[in-house]
């Protein structure tokens, strides 16, 4: 397992060590890498009990649910934030060009196109701020068809609505079509401290756009927490998957940079750390993580990590076949062997236990 973050017990234990840490500065971000076990598959039900002991919110995320989260969300702040709003503006072009992009994405005079488009659709809710009037994404294919070029030569024009007509036509499945499940207000509780988002039942069409449309959601939360001055952690399982298309992974990585600074704590999990570490984006991942976590490793992947991070054999040994809560975590120049022995005894362990054969079920952690 691969993990991206730091806690204050592990930055303590680290201080007791012969080499000491540089003064931590709280720029918390993390990335977790753990190997695939025969007990330890990937599956967001396993968050499920914790988050619902906690009274959390479960959001699930697929064609026939009746939770939404609408792409389009901003925060009322936003309305004099050039920042942020450039960020909404540079979402929503990720967006689009997720969807009408093709093989070779976008082009820079059809950003343009959606950029103009996306300035004056939230002056209706900005001016009148009730969630009736936040945009939804058929605001966005309206703008998009009425799109009139301005400062364009005459000759010009005419291209340029048709760019846009073509880019608005890309959006019609997923506004009026079979996959209009972001054409909706989001209707979740976003008052709640801990929400699990599940989109394993999003269908292929709708996968990776989900994907990218949860990253808005948390960074809309981490905006929210940022003005009453809360912290906000953001744990993505799986995190290889959205380092996988070009993307949703040039979005995380700003995520990565940006979160911190607005209070944000994010922490990436995987067990597939091949494919996490052929990403083109990996460096700007790491580069930004302040610590990262390793639990036990297969041979391949080892060599892989080796290289990547500059681990030695010796300190490859405390991620070879060892025993779970075991391994090595890296801050800065330090690269710190542990062991985390979790009681077994204790209600939390029955909850986040991931072994299918000792899992709790709700039933049982209500007895």
């Amino acid at each position: 397992m691969f993990t991206l973050t730091a806690n204050e017990s592990i930055l303590r234990a680290a201080r007791k060590s012969d080499e000491m840490l540089e003064p931590y500065e709280w720029k918390r971000s993390c990335t977790v890498l753990r190997r695939e076990r025969a007990g330890n598959r990937p599956d967001l039900a396993d968050y499920f009990p914790l988050v619902q002991a906690l009274h959390g919110q479960v959001v699930r995320l697929a064609t026939n649910s009746k939770d939404y989260l609408n792409p389009m969300d901003i925060q009322l702040s936003h309305k004099g934030d050039k920042e942020a709003l450039k960020l909404k503006s540079d979402f929503l072009i990720t967006l689009c060009d997720l969807i009408a992009g093709g093989k070779d994405g976008l082009e820079n005079d059809e950003k343009g196109i959606i950029d103009t488009c996306i300035k004056h659709i939230y002056d209706g809710y900005f001016k009148h701020p009730k969630p009736e009037n936040m945009p939804i994404l058929e605001d966005l294919y309206n703008a998009l068809l009425k799109y009139e070029p301005r400062d364009v030569a005459p000759e010009m024009q005419r291209e340029a609505k048709q760019k846009a007509v073509r880019i608005a036509n890309s959006l019609v499945l997923y506004v009026h079509g079979s996959q209009n499940y972001f054409n909706h207000r989001t209707n979740v509780d976003a008052h709640n401290r801990i929400m699990c988002f599940d989109i394993r039942d999003l269908g292929n069409q709708l996968k990776e756009i989900g994907m990218l449309i949860v990253q808005d959601a948390v960074w809309n939360r981490v905006s929210k927490n940022r003005e009453r001055k809360v912290a906000t952690r953001y744990y993505c399982d799986e995190f290889h998957l959205l380092l996988k298309e070009k993307q949703t992974a040039i979005y995380s990585v700003e995520i990565w940079k940006r979160f911190r600074k607005w209070g944000g704590i994010p922490t990436g999990l995987t067990q597939n750390v091949g494919d996490f570490l052929k990403s083109e984006e990996i460096e700007g991942i790491l580069g930004n993580s302040d610590f990262v976590y390793l639990l036990n490793q297969n041979a391949k992947d080892q060599h892989i990590l080796a290289d990547k991070l500059g681990l030695s054999e010796k300190q490859l040994m405390h991620v070879t076949n060892s025993e779970p809560g075991s391994g090595l975590i890296l801050f800065d120049n330090v690269v710190i062997p542990f062991v985390d022995k979790y009681p077994a005894d204790t209600k939390t362990f029955a909850i986040m236990n991931t072994k299918p054969e000792e899992s709790v079920t709700k039933g049982d952690e209500d007895s």
